[in-house]
């Protein structure tokens, strides 16, 4: 029953119902069938209003609608739009400068918004008609502007990374009481900011040698700018102007966070409020705009909770109906045992980021397959950063990766859904190379997080 209830909610998914609704519908009714036969216990559902209550009542979840609020506020107050411009300007000169610029802007645009759909749109719309028009490939623009914005994923701060340390810190206290560790450690966002710095960057690094190569032998898709900009002191001081804010900003909540000043939620507090503090420096900010950026992080934050509250009620259910217990075998009897589970386990989170969003993944699939893998010995922090990967390639891959939609819908007029794909294939090869190397040397997640937190 447990399985058929998994493949149901899949394939009510698929036809469009909604993903909260379905969850929590989907699986109360298959409560009240199996209780009918007697194989699920109603008695369990009594213990829902405290679940949900936690949901609501969770300390690390307010960090949240702040996160959204700011990466929102940046988006509207065009702080992205004036960074392009300075950094096209001051690298546009260079053969594939252009593409550098979208690259560097677009991880601070990710790192600040944290929201893959918000990065993807915003760099389409500021970034594909100049490149274009300078010349540049649009099967390779498309490629980088899409894989640029799914660096929301993992850069921290990320949204995707404080739901997955909240679901991991229950996991891996869960795994370490299973195996009879009474007094369990716990893992923090913080850990998992400071796992994703390295990765984040060298997935970056990786981005950026990818297009050296083929600027070496393709150079008749990245041509060079016209007439060099002068680098006087106007130019100097329009270029810090457009920098500094941002870059203080994200250094304001990350560094607050990584060295221990500041929780993730009061972080995001200063997130919010300097995200403010620059709009109104850059007069960009009214009562209109004010009122559009709470509707928009409202709508945000309820799509959040309410997939979090039917998460909640499926695996109640799910664990009711044996599913625990059912997938535990399977991890244990399956051939290669942590390595071959793992795989198994990153192979279904890539394909279910075809037809679910990372909340729905978070909070529905890896609250089931988190315990029984950290308990056969996997670094939380490593699992963490590989989830986070892993969808991040799922997001970007064809036919069906959300990054793609999401260009496909504001860029209509100026590249073809075959120029997307073609451009995007190169770019999820280097995200799979990034999960192998990963694999490899985990050291290059759980480094830093030891160094920082002992």
């Amino acid at each position: 029953m447990a399985i058929v209830l998994f493949i149901v909610v899949c394939l009510v998914l698929m036809l469009g119902y909604p993903v909260a609704l379905t969850l929590a519908g989907v699986a109360l009714l298959f409560a009240g069938v199996s209780s009918l036969f007697g194989v699920f216990d109603t008695s369990l559902l009594g213990v829902l209003p405290n679940r949900l209550y936690g949901v609501i009542n969770n300390p690390i979840l307010m960090a949240v609608p702040l996160f959204v609020f700011m990466g929102v506020v940046l988006e509207k107050s065009k702080v992205a739009e004036q960074l392009l411009t300075s950094m096209a300007e001051l690298f546009g000169q260079f053969r594939g400068g252009l593409i550098f610029s979208v690259f560097f802007v677009g991880m601070l645009l990710a790192a600040s918004t944290g929201i893959v759909g918000a990065t993807v749109v915003t760099m389409g719309l500021m970034s594909l008609p100049s490149l274009l028009k300078r010349g540049y490939d649009p099967a390779f623009s498309a490629g980088a502007i899409c894989a640029t914005g799914t660096l929301g994923q993992i850069i921290p701060p990320s949204i995707a990374l404080v739901l997955l340390g909240d679901v991991l810190s229950n996991a891996y206290q869960q795994a370490q009481l299973q195996m009879g560790i009474f007094s369990p450690k716990s893992v923090s966002v913080g850990d998992l900011f400071a796992g994703a710095l390295l990765p984040g960057l060298l997935l970056l690094v990786l981005y950026c040698l990818y297009t050296l190569l083929l600027i070496r032998f393709k150079p008749e898709q990245f041509p060079e700018s016209g007439e060099a900009r002068r680098v006087d002191l106007g130019f100097i001081l329009q270029t810090l102007c457009a920098l500094v804010p941002p870059l203080l900003l994200i250094f304001m909540v990350l560094g607050s966070i990584l060295f221990g000043v500041a929780t993730p939620t009061e972080a995001a507090s200063v997130g919010a409020f300097g995200a403010l503090v620059i709009a109104l420096i850059k007069r960009q900010m009214s009562v209109s705009i004010l009122k559009e950026v709470m509707i928009n992080t409202t709508k945000v934050t309820s799509m959040v909770f309410l997939i979090l509250i039917g998460a909640s009620i499926f695996s109640l259910v799910f664990r009711g109906l044996g599913g625990d217990e059912l997938i535990h075998q399977i991890f244990s009897n399956m051939p290669g045992g942590v390595i071959g589970a793992t795989i198994l386990v990153m192979l279904v989170i890539f394909l279910l980021g075809f037809i679910l969003d990372f909340i729905e993944i978070t909070f529905v699939v890896v609250p089931l397959v988190a315990p029984i893998l950290l308990s056969m010995g996997l670094d939380p922090i490593w699992l963490g950063i590989m989830i986070a990967v892993n969808l991040q390639t799922s997001f970007l891959t064809p036919p069906f990766g959300f990054a793609l939609f999401y260009l496909r819908g504001v860029t209509k007029d100026l590249v073809t859904s075959g120029q997307i794909y073609r451009g995007v294939i190169p770019f999820v090869i280097i995200q799979l190379v990034l999960m192998l190397i990963l694999s490899v040397w985990p050291g290059l997640v759980t480094w830093l997080p030891s160094v920082i937190y002992g």
